[in-house]
């Protein structure tokens, strides 16, 4: 079956617009024009990806995005955030509340199709399908997306356990922010490296007794260390 896509927006031209993207690259689009409309139609059709403008009527984008992340059936579809270039703050505040990515406004059709299938990718993809990465009491089960800490089961996005895997499998390394976007990301030319930021801050308050072991290198990146 071909995956479906949510596109959430209030613009009829950009709907019409991505519709006719989405289809020629093979997705089944599914439209919401406002907030309420978009969480019942996630509920009904439980889409693939969602893309979620934040300016919306009735119900906006980030309360929506909140809403999502904090249902566990509903919690790891990837979201892709649709921002006004100059909204940096809706963007920050959107990374913090669980967003996957963003495209700024306005945007290429062509490189918004580019990213969903990054971020569909990434939720399928495992490097290794039978590989277990068990690193004190962290147990990461790549083929299943899934971890636990001392048991404890982990609500990860597939952004949040792509980058824990990718730190995780080079523990001991230093990964700079540009490298991390580039390797779990995908962007060619990385750019914005608070996006990195602000996903290792989320995966911290996640891991809670774990969380030492992603260290801070100052003006480098991060490492997961094997003796925090």
């Amino acid at each position: 079956m071909k995956p479906k896509i949510l596109v959430v927006d209030d613009e009829p031209d950009a709907l019409e617009v991505l519709g006719f993207k989405l289809r020629e690259a093979g997705y089944v689009p599914v439209f919401a024009q406002d907030g309420a409309r978009a969480l019942a139609a996630v509920r009904a059709e439980r889409p693939a990806l969602v893309v979620l403008d934040l300016m919306l009527p009735e119900v906006d984008g980030l309360e929506v995005c909140k809403l999502l992340r904090r249902d566990p059936a509903t919690a790891a579809i990837p979201i892709l955030m649709l921002t006004a270039r100059a909204a940096e703050m809706d963007r920050i505040v959107g990374l913090e509340l669980g967003a996957d990515d963003y495209v700024t406004k306005p945007f290429s059709p062509r490189e918004l199709v580019l990213r969903i299938k990054k971020l569909l990718a990434r939720s399928s993809q495992a490097d290794d399908p039978a590989a277990h990465l068990r690193i004190g009491p962290l147990d990461l089960d790549v083929a299943h997306h899934s971890a636990t800490v001392s048991g404890r089961a982990l609500t990860l996005t597939a952004t949040e356990f792509k980058l824990l895997e990718v730190l995780a499998r080079r523990r001991g390394r230093v990964q700079t922010r540009d490298r991390l976007l580039q390797d779990v990301w995908g962007y060619e030319n990385p750019i914005d490296t608070r996006t990195v930021d602000t996903h290792i801050r989320r995966l911290r308050e996640k891991l809670g007794a774990a969380a030492d072991y992603l260290e801070t290198v100052r003006g480098v990146g991060y490492r997961f260390s094997a003796n925090p």
